[in-house]
């Protein structure tokens, strides 16, 4: 059986990536993968210029990272990510929804940069978001960058520990999508939907099995099991849940390029997987190079 190797989770310049989109799938054929899926965190702007430049032999999935939120049986809230596939971007409760979060990240955004600002630090937020496109989603690791070129901190894992974080002074909590509405949402558009990385419990608190069961029965396809977050015990706990609940497994980077030291390709997706995956979805197909 020929070798597939397939990401289905990466991001370009159109959110917090450093390759653009036609630089991503370009490193993704060199990386030796078969299909790559360019997931931007709550955009879909980098889609056709990452398909202009598809080489030859590399098929792209299109899909796109939603911020959301979800509120735990206990009441308290959980921050998580819902990867979508192959979904119809001009679908307008999307199209609403996606606008009303790239206006809110800039707003919050600037009051972040502002907070600094009055702190006597060298940023500019005026020039911050002047820099950045009007459709791309502004977010934490943009200013993290520049204060990395400002030489306040010495790469962005650095900025988000000692500026950027939940617990710092200069953060502000976004208004995200609740995850039932956004997996309704993606469902209408004739798409398909995994949880990033859900029990990355270095990042914060997880979204508990419960809540996963819950999301399972709103209509929910998969969990991204096999991930640079998640060690060998999360590992197989969500492989449990997912065969107990019916869910797809996939696997996936999360490059984004210089940003992180994650390789794309690091983690991949079975083919059957993405088979099953393109099986279920009608609002967008996979583009071959």
């Amino acid at each position: 059986m020929v070798d597939v190797r397939i990401d289905l989770h990466t991001h370009s310049t159109r959110s917090d990536g450093t390759d653009t989109p036609a630089e991503l799938v370009t490193v993704a054929a060199r990386a030796g993968l078969d299909a790559v899926a360019l997931t931007d965190h709550d955009t879909t702007v980098g889609w056709h210029e990452a398909i202009d430049a598809l080489p030859r032999g590399l098929t792209l999935i299109p899909g796109a990272e939603l911020s959301c939120v979800s509120r735990e049986n206990s009441g308290r809230t959980v921050s998580v990510h819902l990867l979508a596939y192959l979904f119809d971007s001009r679908s307008p409760a999307l199209v609403t929804e996606q606008r009303r979060l790239r206006v809110e990240r800039r707003s919050r955004l600037h009051e972040m940069a502002a907070r600094m600002a009055a702190d006597g630090l060298p940023i500019d937020p005026d020039r911050l978001l002047a820099e950045l496109p009007e459709d791309a989603p502004a977010g934490r690791p943009h200013l993290a960058r520049v204060l990395v070129s400002e030489g306040l901190v010495a790469n962005v894992d650095e900025a988000f520990a000692g500026y950027l974080g939940s617990g710092s002074g200069y953060y502000l909590p976004r208004c995200d999508t609740p995850v039932e509405d956004a997996i309704d949402m993606i469902a209408e558009a004739g798409g398909v939907t995994v949880l990033a990385h859900p029990f990355a419990h270095s990042r914060g608190p997880s979204v508990s099995p419960s809540v996963i069961a819950e999301l399972a029965r709103r209509g929910l396809t998969g969990l991204e099991v096999d991930h640079p977050n998640h060690d060998a015990s999360s590992r197989s706990e969500l492989r449990e849940l997912a065969g107990e609940l019916d869910l797809l497994c996939t696997g996936s980077s999360d490059y984004h390029g210089t940003n992180k030291t994650i390789e794309i390709g690091q983690e991949t997706t079975p083919r059957r997987v993405l088979d099953a995956l393109a099986e279920r979805a009608d609002g967008s197909s996979p583009v071959v190079g």
